[in-house]
């Protein structure tokens, strides 16, 4: 079966066109920039060969109807008609307590989704954009929604709920979500599956560190905690992101800033984690490299970064009683071995031996880097969300 999974963003759509059930990529891409000068879409033939693409894209629409010419021409395609696209899986960021598993795509789903958009005001647009642009071009075609926070609604009342009015909770549905569970999820399992453990009787957790950044604490397959809240800021910190910020500090922000609070919560949003505290970059190859130079703000950012992860990953320990494996995922717990060991370097206490030697200059590849005596096994686990819609697609599709 020929799947396509789409993942739109606000000026974006990342795609990638998989066989399944073999899970082969046979072609990918990223349709860039739409609705600004310079759009473009950059695609990856089944040969590994990229080419680029540039021309005015002025919607999502256009976007994915240029995507589907390319994927069908003769000279960088992989089909010959767009029929032979069998499903579409999307990449939805927010389902609230609609959703707690991937679907069927429905006009009655589409609705929930819509009623999503306010607790995700930046994400479930454009992933909505996706989903109505593939209605207009392939109405045939059926399409499966993925949420990033199906995967926490496992998560007891005690670790969702904030403690405010429970009225808030029941008016709002305000309470703690979690995202990057199609990540978290994927990754707990394929550790399991690589150190022969047994996925439903393991305590696991999982550290998808990138840009955005959260912790999983999952326990016998299901997820009983994350530091994400009801939006991606909360928790530990990140390139451009906060994390966990005393609300007093945000009010007090506004008073001497004199700002409002849509300027503050840009300020928390987009200006502040690494970036923030270092005023350099949000990159941690960059910050790295700044901190080996001696730059006094970079040395602080990495110890603050190192540091709130550990806090977190000692919470969720105790808050499972214990931990079997701890995975480390995306762009930086995948390449950076100096977080690795920032992190798990210090954390003996639990368990945990760190082998230095596995973990220096590992990058993006799977391996296990604590020693063979570590009582909870450290292991390290590209992220492949994409696979996951592909895989979820095409159980939804074939049971439809």
């Amino acid at each position: 079966m020929n799947i396509l999974v789409i993942n739109a963003g606000s000026s974006s759509i990342k795609y990638q066109f998989f066989n399944m059930p073999s899970g082969e990529v046979v072609a990918k891409g990223l349709v860039d920039k739409i609705g600004l000068k310079g759009s473009l879409i950059k695609h990856t033939r089944h040969d590994d060969q990229v080419v680029i693409f540039k021309g005015d894209i002025i919607d999502h629409q256009s976007g994915i109807e240029f995507l589907l010419g390319i994927l069908k021409s003769e000279k960088h395609g992989c089909i010959k008609e767009l029929s032979e696209i069998n499903a579409v899986g999307h990449r939805v960021v927010h389902g609230a307590e609609h959703f707690n598993s991937s679907v069927l795509i429905t006009d009655e789903v589409i609705e929930a989704m819509e009623e999503c958009i306010e607790l995700a005001p930046l994400h479930n647009p454009p992933n909505l954009k996706g989903i109505y642009a593939m209605k207009a071009l392939l109405p045939e075609v059926k399409q499966v929604g993925v949420f990033d926070t199906a995967f926490h609604q496992t998560m007891p009342d005690y670790a969702y709920m904030y403690a405010i009015p429970y009225s808030l909770y029941k008016n709002y549905k305000i309470r703690r979500y979690g995202f990057h569970g199609t990540s978290h999820r994927y990754v707990s399992k394929r550790a399991c599956e690589i150190l022969g453990m047994d996925y439903n009787n393991t305590k696991i957790i999982t550290c998808h560190l990138g840009n955005g950044a959260s912790l999983a604490a999952i326990e016998n397959g299901k997820s009983v905690d994350t530091s994400m809240g009801l939006t991606p800021v909360e928790g530990v910190m990140m390139g451009t992101r906060s994390g966990d910020l005393d609300i007093g500090v945000f009010n007090f922000i506004m008073d001497k800033e004199e700002i409002n609070k849509n300027t503050a919560y840009t300020l928390v949003n987009k200006h502040s984690g690494v970036l923030g505290i270092t005023g350099l970059s949000s990159d941690m190859r960059e910050v790295e490299m700044a901190a080996e130079e001696g730059n006094e703000k970079a040395v602080l950012a990495l110890k603050m970064y190192d540091y709130r992860i550990k806090k977190y990953i000692g919470a969720y320990a105790a808050a499972m009683n214990g931990v079997d494996i701890l995975v480390f995922t995306g762009g930086v717990g995948e390449n950076a071995d100096t977080t690795r060991k920032g992190v798990a370097g210090e954390l003996n206490y639990m368990g945990i031996e760190l082998d230095e030697i596995r973990n220096s200059g590992l990058r993006g590849k799977e391996a296990v880097i604590s020693t063979d005596k570590s009582k909870v096994k450290v292991i390290v686990v590209p992220t492949n969300e994409e696979l996951v819609i592909a895989q979820d697609t095409l159980e939804i599709i074939n049971e439809a």
